[in-house]
């Protein structure tokens, strides 16, 4: 059977064709439309009937910034603001006349590595991603790991700092608000008045901001996931994400993470992805 896949992204929309061994036959990326509910739907119809052209039969799957709530069936707790509250899955399945799996941006990455990627042949995987948000999925034998209300793995909206920053969500001190990519960078322009890129502020090696800034973020993430750690006791964690990047995660990012582990044994994996800003569309594929 041939798998449709579709990321639906902030700036891209990717489709890809897997035949039944998960070989790409084709893939296409569109801009995502900015704020504009109908032409974002048009473009997930286009890439769709695209891709599907010469089939006659295939599956397709979906991943989407946000999750869909089990008590309305509607979209929720996305950064692409004009799909909140938005019948998407509904629409879309009306649209193509075609049933649809979809699953939020987080749990595609993760089900995409567990398969395909650094997490494969590890039973309990939990992936991360860290970019404009911080996110994270649950992938248990192989099938994602939802939770009783769909919200299972989102550490990003977990407590980091008691009356701490506020978050879009509601919140005081969230994961997000400290270690997301623009969390960080206006940290570093509080810092240093200086208004840069990630990309740019990992280069300021010598600045004498840099110590105090990365000291932060690495106590930041070294609790958040030593948290996250403690609760689920994963076999591996596989860092996505455009902050996954970074390489210093890796070395004295782990250092902290372990140091803050409520076990006398600490040696949880803690890996780079393998499929990169792919892992979102062959995890939609996957899904079917």
């Amino acid at each position: 059977m041939y798998k449709i896949g579709i990321d639906l992204g902030g700036t891209k929309t990717e489709g890809i064709l897997l035949d039944d061994s998960l070989q790409v036959i084709e893939r296409k990326r569109l801009p995502t439309p900015k704020n504009r509910y109908d032409e974002i739907l048009n473009t997930i119809y286009y890439l769709v009937n695209d891709l599907s052209s010469k089939l006659e039969n295939y599956t397709l799957g979906i991943c989407t910034p946000g999750a869909i709530s089990k008590k309305t069936g509607l979209l929720k707790n996305s950064n692409t603001k004009c799909l909140i509250g938005k019948p998407i899955k509904e629409d879309l399945e009306k649209k193509l006349d075609k049933k649809i799996s979809m699953e939020n941006d987080a749990n595609c990455f993760t089900i995409s590595e567990a398969t395909m990627g650094s997490a494969k042949n590890h039973s309990v995987v939990f992936g991360v991603i860290m970019g404009t948000g911080v996110g994270g999925g649950i992938v248990i034998n192989g099938k994602i790991h939802h939770g009783r209300t769909n919200i299972a793995g989102e550490w990003g909206h977990h407590t980091l700092h008691q009356n701490g920053k506020n978050c879009y969500c509601g919140k005081k001190g969230c994961v997000e608000t400290y270690i997301s990519g623009p969390a960080l960078e206006h940290r570093w322009e509080e810092l240093t008045g200086k208004k840069e890129s990630m990309l740019e502020i990992v280069k300021n090696l010598d600045s004498p901001q840099f110590d105090h800034w990365k000291e932060e973020f690495l106590d930041n993430f070294g609790t958040g996931l030593a948290n996250v750690i403690d609760i689920l006791d994963p076999d591996v964690i596989v860092l996505g994400g455009g902050l996954s990047n970074i390489d210093f995660l890796y070395s004295e990012g782990v250092k902290n993470v372990y140091e803050k582990i409520f076990s006398d044994l600490v040696d949880t994996p803690i890996l780079k992805n393998k499929l990169g800003d792919s892992a979102g569309v062959f995890g939609a594929a996957l899904l079917t």
